[in-house]
């Protein structure tokens, strides 16, 4: 007569480890043998038969309980690109996600990456057949939100996988208009070296150089006049952006002027004069 003794599977919930006890094995039971024998070899074998196992990673014991590893899903694939989580965003694709998945405005994982500066992940999509050219909503790329993210690193790879740098979005507005706008100094040197076109404008005849000024980009002003940006392009308004310089400067002196007429009549007294109305 054989007795099989089963394996017992035990969870410590506190620290994630599995451990084994092996509490028998395959006995003999003949008619010379009593009871004392048996327990007496059951006790010996149980300290025999006591493997010690190294801790199990939560992934494996996920896999001990579960049987099997929960899909993700898109939404998780989403966030993931948001949250350079590498591990995620590769069992997705492995499982056959569409690495070109996207949101309510249409934005992909790839945009996602790009806006957050995650190199690894961008690299990653691109890899795994994201394409570089899709377009959210509002007409915008990857090279788009990579320069609005302003993380020079991504922009290059994007640039390395034949981004296009003079590309427009539904406002007309080139990856250089959004650098400029947003103020990332690093990218608008990188697309100026790149040969990106510095006179473009957009849907209200902007150039680079106009967001620049009315934005008081003094660092970006200097760069795209040193880089040949043409001062005398008017937008649809009329106006170059030297004259929303002037404009600029009016504005300011008619203000403190007001302050001053303001002050001397002793609505405002000289400590709370701080040059806003």
């Amino acid at each position: 007569v054989f007795v099989i003794v089963p394996v017992i599977l035990q969870v410590d919930e506190r620290t994630g480890r599995i451990s084994l006890d092996l509490c028998g094995e395959s006995l003999d039971l003949s008619a010379e043998q009593d009871n004392s024998e048996l327990g007496k070899r059951k006790k010996k074998t149980k300290k025999t038969f006591m493997p010690r196992l190294e801790p199990l990673p939560l992934l494996l014991l996920c896999v001990c309980l579960c049987g099997q590893i929960e899909p993700v899903d898109t939404a998780e694939f989403m966030n993931a690109a948001s949250e350079c989580k590498l591990d995620i965003i590769d069992r997705y694709l492995e499982d056959g996600g569409n690495p070109n998945a996207h949101d309510e405005l249409k934005r992909t994982a790839l945009h996602r990456a790009c806006l957050e500066g995650h190199a690894p992940v961008v690299q990653m999509l691109l890899g795994k057949g994201a394409d570089i050219n899709l377009k959210d909503q509002l007409g915008s790329r990857a090279i788009h939100w990579a320069c609005r993210g302003g993380n020079l690193t991504v922009v290059e790879v994007l640039k390395s996988h034949g981004a296009d740098l003079n590309v427009r979005d539904k406002l007309h507005s080139t990856p250089l208009h959004v650098a400029t706008r947003t103020g990332h100094t690093s990218i608008v040197e990188y697309l100026l070296s790149c040969g990106a076109l510095i006179n473009s404008r957009d849907r209200e005849g902007d150039t680079a150089l106009h967001d620049a000024v009315r934005l008081n980009r003094y660092k970006i002003v200097k760069l795209l006049i040193v880089a040949g940006a043409d001062t005398k392009i008017k937008n649809h308004e009329g106006l170059t952006a030297v004259q929303q310089v002037k404009q600029w400067q009016f504005d300011i002196v008619e203000t403190l002027q007001r302050l001053e007429k303001l002050r001397k009549v002793g609505v405002l007294s000289p400590s709370n004069n701080s040059g806003e109305e």
